[in-house]
């Protein structure tokens, strides 16, 4: 075949505004001339867009968001995006290289769809990081930065041509089509690359150098996303305190021109990704500031990886213990409820029980609500695969100590009682609950319809759980309608102020002090109407009014079976099993859909049995 850069020859030059040419320069692939053999259907191959594509991504947020790009393209061209790789003609995996399990698992993927003669594309960062790799011999490759020309490298796949595209001159542009994989969420990368060089990272031989988004090229995006109904925006890269040291500018000039275009009722929120502590300690207090925004997520990944400054130098961090615990110290000091997740790693070659020791202290001093703990793997090509290697019994024993520590946390205790303002976006995977977030990015399960889904609303905290705190909800706002709540028996106008309130807020009490929102909690009791004016909580019919009333039975049922405890009225009361069963409200909303149900039938059978006497 000819080389698939010449496809786009003439096509004009020169760089689209806003973008960055990264400092160092990308990985260039001779195209493969060959063809290969694969099962695809004869009448297919003349028809481009016709096909039918499975994908699976692994890996971080900015792999997430790569894969939500090619699929817009993908679909826009007309190709169906599908879950069942049995039903696919084609299989593109979008690939990560920073653990070994990972790539372990995109071996194996690869395997089965050879076995299965599929055609199969393979992006991410392990191709891009390691070409040579046997497993990706006669397979085409989409480099991370050629994410905008998977249509062409789909297209000849399908036609038997192995394309490899792993050059790149220019960033990918922020406005192609997007399947987001949560509509509610926009995951927006804000730069590739970064400007460490970790002993241990695979990932920098992928990515490459820092290379930075223009300030007005995100806030297009962030504009265009919100228009779009998205009421949460996370800021993705490989290290976001590094942002636009390549452009002359820097990660607190980007958050307030942000933070400057979302909505000021809230319903939009910002959360700031993962920051390594080098780049963020020279803009603590610029960033807290961001951070106590009441659009903006009081929450920050900062990875530490090791509580010991030897290990730290060994994996070339640049930044010891003692400058960690000043970013952490800083960040809970300014920033109201600030909640803080990192990461280590246990096992780094020559990591002895003392530096280990430093790390559980560590831990256990701060008492993370999140901490992510991966054992070491060492990655071909990385320095630390070329160091003398901890025993991987002592690694596993390492992990599941650690583990054990941070397990051991009840971050969430006191919690109950409290009311919060949340932003729900997703289903939780037990289909019993929503999953919301409060500012400090705690996690919060609610039950309620499905049509809260990308609504804001006030909840009292009901219990809490290790890893998640459980809800009832008082107030869904809708601050655009002007909508009368009904609040036990009591009317009371939606509140701008109550909005505006993004603190956490015990009754009697607003950290934010702001005196009428806190006047509105006092009134609010266990029991709320549902506002006949609300069309996100009337229209319930059909399969959402089922699906509601069969969450809240099972739920019910749930904690009758585990005994859970229930707060009321500011008791504890033990969950009876007459409170599992159905309430008179189910009752009477169950029975009206039967009843209609029956209506129907019956008024259906009638119409035909007379149309049968007709003819």
């Amino acid at each position: 075949m000819e080389d698939i850069e010449d496809l786009l020859a003439g096509s004009g030059g020169g760089m689209p505004p806003g973008f960055r040419l990264p400092a160092a320069a990308a990985v260039g692939v001779q195209q493969n001339r060959k063809k290969i053999n694969f099962n695809i259907p004869k009448g297919s191959l003349n028809i481009p867009g016709t096909q039918t594509i499975y994908m699976k991504t692994f890996g971080c947020s900015h792999n997430q968001s790569d894969s939500e790009y090619m699929a817009g393209q993908l679909s826009a061209f007309g190709y169906v995006l599908s879950d069942s790789p049995d039903e696919a003609d084609l299989w593109l995996i979008n690939t990560c290289t920073v653990k070994s399990p990972s790539q372990s698992a995109m071996d194996t993927l690869i395997t089965k769809c050879k076995s299965a003669k599929k055609p199969l594309v393979v992006a991410g960062c392990v191709p891009q990081g390691n070409r040579d790799l046997k497993e990706l011999e006669g397979v085409s490759i989409v480099g991370v930065q050629q994410i905008d020309r998977v249509v062409e490298v789909v297209e000849e796949t399908l036609k038997g041509h192995e394309v490899r595209l792993l050059t790149r001159k220019t960033l990918p542009a922020l406005d192609l089509p997007k399947v987001r994989k949560n509509k509610f969420v926009e995951i927006l990368p804000i730069n590739v690359g970064c400007l460490g060089a970790c002993t241990y990272c695979k990932t920098k031989h992928a990515r490459g150098h820092l290379g930075s988004y223009t300030v007005d090229s995100l806030v297009g995006r962030v504009r265009a996303v919100i228009a779009d109904g998205v009421k949460e925006i996370w800021l993705s890269s490989e290290d976001t305190g590094a942002y636009g040291r390549d452009i002359g500018v820097n990660l607190p000039m980007l958050l307030n021109a942000i933070v400057g275009v979302l909505p000021s009722d809230g319903s939009t929120m910002l959360r700031i990704g993962m920051t390594n502590p080098p780049y963020i300690l020279e803009n603590l207090k610029e960033i807290a500031n961001v951070l106590c925004h009441p659009c903006v997520y009081s929450f920050l990944h900062v990875p530490v990886q090791s509580g010991s400054d030897s290990i730290l130098t060994a994996m070339n961090r640049e930044y010891t213990v003692c400058e960690f615990k000043k970013v952490v110290d800083t960040l809970i000091d300014l920033v109201p409820g600030m909640q803080i997740a990192t990461d280590i790693i246990c096992g780094f070659p020559g990591e002895t029980d003392e530096d280990f020791a430093q790390t559980v202290d560590l831990i256990k001093g701060y008492k993370f609500p999140q901490v992510h703990i991966s054992q070491f793997y060492p990655r071909p090509g990385t320095p630390a695969a070329r160091m003398k290697k901890v025993p991987s019994t002592v690694v596993k024993k390492r992990s599941r100590e650690l583990t054990t520590v941070f397990e051991a946390f009840t971050p969430y205790t006191g919690m109950e009682g409290k009311v919060e303002r949340i932003w729900i976006t997703e289903i939780a995977t037990d289909g019993i609950h929503l999953v919301g977030h409060t500012k400090g990015y705690i996690q919060v399960l609610v039950i309620g319809p499905e049509t809260m889904l990308g609504s804001s609303a006030i909840v009292k905290i009901t219990s809490v759980g290790r890893w998640s705190v459980f809800g009832e909800v008082i107030e869904i706002l809708n601050q655009q309608n002007g909508v009368t709540y009904e609040i036990s028996g009591e009317k009371y106008p939606h509140s701008s102020n109550l909005d505006s309130c993004s603190c956490s807020k015990e009754l009697g009490h607003c950290a934010c002090e702001t005196t009428s929102c806190c006047e509105l909690v006092q009134e609010i009791e266990r029991t709320v109407s549902v506002p006949k004016n609300d069309p996100k909580l009337t229209d319930q019919s059909g399969p959402k009014l089922i699906g509601w009333i069969l969450r809240k039975r099972k739920i019910n049922s749930y904690k009758m079976e585990n005994g859970d405890m229930l707060e009321f009225e500011g008791k504890q009361e033990k969950t009876s099993a007459s409170m599992a069963g159905w309430n008179p409200v189910d009752k009477v909303l169950l029975g009206g859909v039967v009843v209609s149900l029956l209506t129907s039938l019956a008024l259906s059978l009638y119409l035909g049995s007379t149309h049968f006497e007709i003819m």
